[in-house]
């Protein structure tokens, strides 16, 4: 592994590897084929991977990498082609489509690059709807609290900006109390001030509440954020980057 250079430090938590975490997602051989027609189409292949707890973790890569085939096959949304896949001591790549929505429901929070709210709820009550499928939810007022929510708590959607509503996203994620919290472009619908203060209640969560999170991007810079940078291409991961110092949001620039 080589060092990425970081242009702006900020202090940031021990490195989840150096401190020993325990990994929680251990891929061995893992790929994955669709069928275009009677085309097969390799969307991922190879891949080895262990993610460890509380870590930051980047998927960097281009359209058509396989970020978001990976990233769907690690939250359960797909099943691997071939490989095999742990969470934990569970496998995945066996788990049958109960299993996984049980895996889903009670250990992974979901951000995608839309944010996917009812516009009939308040914030509140968006994040409210989660609440009910798990055992042991974060009181939502807390959860709105830990994005920064808290006074837009009774506003509609419509009501609030396209970074407030992501941050409702982020909040709906959270309230589980989820061990793994997985975001697909959280920016990418976002201008950059907005999409910094995004970054910014995403690195909050991980720090805090010392949720594992990975996050896809195509964007270099975001990548200076994590512990380690994963480059994806043509489905396979090209190389591993471990950030020796991690760069606050605040001073990140694209």
């Amino acid at each position: 592994m080589s060092d990425a250079t970081a242009v702006a430090a900020a202090p940031a938590p021990p490195d989840p590897a150096a401190a020993g975490a325990p990994v929680v997602f251990r891929a061995r051989g893992l790929g994955k084929t669709y069928q275009a027609g009677d085309v097969p189409v390799l969307a991922l292949r190879d891949v080895d991977l262990d993610i460890r707890r509380g870590e930051f973790l980047v998927l960097l890569g281009p359209s058509g990498s396989g970020k978001s085939t990976l990233l769907n096959i690690v939250g359960g949304l797909e099943v691997a082609s071939a490989g095999t896949l742990f969470y934990e001591d569970h496998e995945l790549t066996r788990a049958d489509d109960a299993e996984l929505t049980r895996y889903r429901r009670e250990h992974v929070g979901f951000v995608f690059q839309f944010y996917n709210l009812i516009p009939s709820l308040t914030t509140w009550e968006n994040v409210a709807l989660v609440t009910d499928i798990v055992a042991d939810p974060m009181p939502i007022d807390e959860a709105l609290a830990q994005v920064d929510l808290l006074p837009r708590r009774d506003h509609f959607p419509a009501q609030l900006s396209g970074g407030e509503q992501q941050r409702v996203a982020i909040a709906r994620a959270i309230v589980k109390r989820p061990q793994v919290l997985l975001c697909d472009e959280p920016t990418g619908a976002l201008d950059y001030a907005t999409g910094k203060r995004v970054l910014e209640t995403i690195a909050r969560v991980n720090a805090t509440l010392g949720t594992t999170t990975v996050v896809i991007t195509h964007n270099a810079a975001i990548a200076q954020m994590a512990d380690r940078v994963v480059h994806l291409g043509d489905g396979r991961i090209q190389r591993i980057e471990v950030n020796a110092h991690k760069v606050d949001p605040s001073a990140l620039s694209w």
